[in-house]
């Protein structure tokens, strides 16, 4: 049965979140219903979040609820967007959830593309992508550089692996949003982002519609302070997955998105998800070998960069295998893992110091060849990393993360 099939209550509520926007209200509005009337064949509603305004915006929210059936007027005493989402959606009785920026900066031609896979049960959270093939986006190079690194720190600090968290056109099925609100702790701006990646990790489908969208020359948004905020967010749900206080296996447990095991004749149970979490620490720890081994080697010569670079990472590299890929928690054994942990190192620091004597023996120290030598030895020694401690340094802990 899909979510269409059922009648008696809104399928969708679209939010318009507001703060002192007494100018665009009316237009953004009749626009959406106009279009909602025209080309969406269920029951919908808009419902206009005002957080806290202190112009003429509460009042012309309620004018267009007078004016409409299927408008609502909400005002919310304290601001920020994320507060005004959450505390709307929460309340809501529709099946599919939406918001949108009142400043019609994406085409509304993207809104049935994007609610379609909710309503049909296909996916549980869509949203719109500038950055996606086949979107138009028109806006300042300052924006687009802000943009494109903001979405690129996600990727690396979080494994984000949908294309933009910032679009402000975006929506989710109630009962996915029923288990993650809750979770979210983000009242502005990043609220978005938090409701992405704990979607995403709880394993819920993320649908991307590539939208057309025209900046708005004239938003208020501040973007040093929301650029902070963001970071700020960014660095406490990096905390929350580390430190396991985000319940993500018991989320996806409610979405029943119980991860997916290899089932091959002789392959160890969790062996896949090991390699999976292995490489993403390896590729981690390569690339900070890397920098550091760049940063030293003009002060400390080749060999000596190459010990501090592999030392440093080797202990960071034992501790988040420990804790991600072998799924073993607390303070005991944590010595004698890293014991272990420095055996495998020297033997990583023989291979690569090795590969440097070998190379320095036929050319001349330095450049793309040496860079190219010690990154290549130490992938190799992250194969057998993987080995000995799976095998050996881990051998009698759990060999299955919780999460």
């Amino acid at each position: 049965m899909t979510l269409a099939t059922l009648t008696t209550t809104p399928v969708l509520d679209v939010v318009v979140p507001v703060y002192n926007e007494e100018r665009d209200l009316a237009p953004c509005v009749r626009e959406l219903h106009a279009v909602l009337a025209r080309t969406f064949p269920y029951r919908f509603r808009i419902t206009v979040a005002d957080n806290a305004s202190t112009d003429g915006t509460r009042a012309v929210a309620r004018a267009l609820a007078e004016e409409f059936a299927e408008v609502v007027s909400v005002h919310l005493p304290e601001k920020g967007r994320g507060r005004a989402l959450s505390a709307v959606w929460s309340a809501s009785d529709a099946q599919v959830l939406a918001y949108m920026d009142v400043d019609l900066s994406t085409d509304l031609a993207a809104l049935a593309p994007l609610v379609a896979p909710l309503i049909s049960g296909h996916s549980d959270v869509a949203i719109g992508s500038r950055l996606a093939r086949g979107a138009r986006v028109v806006r300042g190079p300052t924006r687009e550089f802000i943009s494109r690194c903001y979405n690129l720190i996600l990727r690396g600090a979080l494994a984000a692996r949908f294309s933009d968290a910032q679009c402000g056109f975006k929506a989710i099925r109630a009962d996915v949003a029923q288990r993650l609100l809750p979770h979210v702790e983000d009242t502005g701006w990043f609220f978005d982002t938090e409701l992405l990646v704990l979607a995403e990790r709880a394993g819920a489908r993320i649908h991307e519609v590539p939208v057309d969208w025209v900046d708005d020359p004239d938003s208020r948004v501040d973007i040093v302070s929301t650029a902070v905020a963001d970071l700020k967010g960014v660095a406490r749900v990096a905390r929350g997955l580390v430190s396991g206080r985000i319940p993500v296996g018991e989320l996806r447990a409610q979405l029943g998105r119980t991860p997916l095991e290899p089932v091959t004749p002789g392959v160890p149970r969790g062996l896949f998800r090991q390699l999976v979490r292995f490489g993403a620490v390896g590729v981690a720890s390569t690339l900070a070998y890397l920098v550091l081994f760049l940063l030293l080697r003009g002060g400390m010569g080749a060999q000596g960069a190459n010990l501090v670079a592999l030392l440093v990472t080797a202990v960071g590299n034992t501790a988040a295998n420990r804790r991600f890929t072998f799924g073993v928690r607390g303070g005991r054994g944590a010595g004698r893992h890293q014991c272990g942990g420095l055996l495998v190192f020297a033997l990583g620091l023989g291979l690569t110091s090795g590969a440097l004597a070998a190379l320095h023996h036929f050319s001349s120290p330095g450049g793309p060849a040496e860079s190219a030598t010690v990154v290549g030895a130490n992938l190799l020694a992250t194969v057998l990393r993987f080995l000995l401690l799976r095998n050996w340094v881990f051998r009698n802990r759990p060999l299955e993360s919780t999460s």
